[in-house]
């Protein structure tokens, strides 16, 4: 075999390993799609979100208030929570230096979403003050940083798809 023609079979082997890594990750993410926050749904946190969502977005995201608020919520359900969902440091034993990308990713998603349900919100203090509280180096709020314009351009996506499906069936 010449050179050329392996270097062009290993080139065409690196890339189906990789798209099959891809896809992989894929079906990862579609798992996450589908189970995401689900145990909100369901006792102990139905009862303590169906309570408390109100209270939390009626105070600015990490104020004194929002605090007391989360530390009220910590001794049970929102622990419950953070223990059947990986995508929160507290899941993990070492925080955010315990989770994987897929977690770092749904982390950030959640975190944009969130703040589209409160009038005061700010996605970059968002980031701000989670760095502090979960203690993010520099290179990840970077990256976190970097990917919440791609988030954001979605969700505009999905809200103008939502606006022209709902005027076209009123």
């Amino acid at each position: 075999m010449t050179n050329e023609l392996n270097a062009f079979r290993k080139t065409v082997e690196h890339i189906a390993l990789v798209q099959r890594l891809l896809m992989s990750a894929q079906i990862e993410f579609a798992r996450r799609i589908v189970t995401h926050d689900q145990s909100k749904l369901h006792s102990p946190e139905w009862e303590m979100y169906r309570e408390m969502t109100h209270k939390l977005a009626s105070v600015p995201y990490g104020s004194v208030e929002y605090e007391a608020l989360r530390q009220e919520m910590l001794d049970g359900a929102l622990k419950h929570h953070f223990e059947h969902n990986r995508h929160h440091p507290e899941h993990h034993e070492n925080g955010i230096n315990g989770m994987n990308l897929f977690d770092v990713l749904e982390m950030v998603i959640d975190w944009v979403a969130a703040t589209k349900y409160r009038a005061d919100s700010d996605i970059s203090k968002s980031i701000e003050i989670n760095r502090e509280r979960f203690g993010i180096s520099p290179q990840l709020e970077e990256i976190i940083r970097n990917t919440v314009p791609w988030i954001e351009d979605e969700f505009s996506s999905i809200k103008t798809q939502a606006d022209i499906t709902r005027n076209h069936c009123q």
